[in-house]
């Protein structure tokens, strides 16, 4: 058997179908973000990052830097091993407690990650529901797909966002089974938004519970930064809310929020959880502060969705193959995956300007873009150098796109 045969088949295919990966080597500037320092080639060289989740700089923000190193002075470094073995460092409790607050739930689980935190608790609400069917979103994350794939469950996949075609799998299912409707506030590829009060009404309809992932949406809507569910009002509505720490909030990690009981059971039950070091009470330090500032100040959400919109105006101004989105993401349409592949390699050697492209399966063939997020810190003449230089790009024989 030929293994290394097998594995240079599989990365050759990725390089034929213009997919491969290729992540770039960057230090970020503390203090001055968006500037970076790419590495590489004759040394680092500046550059301006456009892709970064996270969205309101809080990796940056002071009061966040001040809290991890407070932290790492008075404790150290790691927590010691799983919450089982090491118990509950006092940082991890005291976040639970602000994202139980945050969303209005009695009580909230962190996890290592946002991948992860979906992973456990889907798989393991599947498996504590016997018979359960989930109905999936079809745009739904890869974390998602994964935790109820992982649950055993019967899965029934609805067409994006489509409140008919969902209802007539509801209503299709056996209405004595369990019933657990799953998918997104904001799906980050398209920058669209969910309808979520209008799934909660078929979930009451039918019975069914409702699991929110919020990733992209928490800490960016709301009053206080609960999510698109806070905006609109609904999260008392939902029976299930999970979260990122890593975007918006700037740090690192996952999180479910729910009732009392929801939470035991997957603490109890989810490997996922069980079995994982807790994250380092520095990450969670980190994670506290910027959940705490967010909730007090909107001024950070305020300047990114100005700045988004401005993108926005700019790129349509200047012709710019903009995709439609009503959120925070600003999504450019390329239509090949050589092509965004190679967009992106002249933005940053030839003007210094970084966004990766977004390929199959992260979106579907045909539909390959240039993802920008904006936040608060890029300004208008930033905005310009890179409209100019997108213009400029696109309108090169190797790279002009089909109409």
């Amino acid at each position: 058997m030929d293994y290394n045969r097998i594995f240079q088949s599989a990365i050759d295919r990725l390089h034929d179908e213009g997919r491969y990966r290729v992540f770039i080597d960057i230090l970020r500037s503390k203090g001055s973000f968006p500037n970076a320092r790419c590495f590489g080639g004759n040394g680092p060289k500046p550059i301006t990052v456009w892709c970064s989740n996270d969205y309101l700089g809080m990796g940056q923000n002071p009061v966040v830097i001040e809290a991890m190193e407070q932290a790492l002075h008075d404790v150290g470094a790691g927590s010691g091993g799983t919450r089982n073995i090491s118990g509950n460092t006092h940082f991890h409790t005291e976040l639970e407690a602000e994202l139980a607050d945050l969303h209005g739930k009695e009580a909230a689980l962190l996890f290592t990650s946002g991948y992860v935190s979906n992973e456990a608790a889907l798989s393991t609400l599947g498996k504590l529901l016997p018979g359960c069917i989930i109905f999936s979103d079809e745009l739904n994350h890869a974390s998602m797909i994964a935790g109820i794939k992982s649950s055993g469950c019967d899965k029934q996949v609805f067409r994006h966002n489509d409140l008919d075609h969902l209802e007539e799998l509801l209503a299709a299912a056996d209405p004595d089974a369990p019933k657990l409707i799953a998918f997104e506030s904001v799906y980050s590829m398209d920058g669209d938004i969910a309808p979520i009060a209008a799934i909660c009404d078929l979930a009451d309809k039918y019975q069914a519970l409702t699991y929110l992932d919020e990733v992209h949406a928490v800490g960016m809507y709301g009053d206080h930064g609960g999510g698109i569910s806070e905006r609109d009002a609904v999260s008392d509505r939902l029976t299930i809310i999970e979260g990122t720490l890593g975007k918006a909030f700037g740090v690192m990690g996952g999180y479910i929020a729910a009732d009392r009981m929801i939470i035991d059971c997957i603490r109890s039950y989810a490997p996922g959880f069980i079995f994982t070091t807790s994250l380092s009470p520095v990450l969670v330090a980190g994670a506290l502060a910027s959940v705490r500032h967010l909730k007090a100040s909107a001024e950070e959400r305020r300047a990114q969705q100005d700045a988004a919109a401005m993108l926005k105006a700019k790129f349509t101004a200047a012709g710019l193959p903009l995709m439609p989105s009503v959120t925070h993401i600003v999504p450019l349409l390329v239509g090949c995956p050589v092509k965004a592949k190679r967009v992106s390699d002249i933005l940053l050697a030839e003007y210094g300007l970084y966004v990766q492209p977004i390929n199959f399966p992260t979106v579907p063939r045909g539909t390959e873009r240039l993802r920008f997020t904006p936040g608060p810190t890029h300004n208008a003449e930033m905005m310009d150098e890179l409209t100019s230089a997108l213009v400029e790009v696109l309108s090169r024989d190797e790279i002009r796109l089909a109409a």
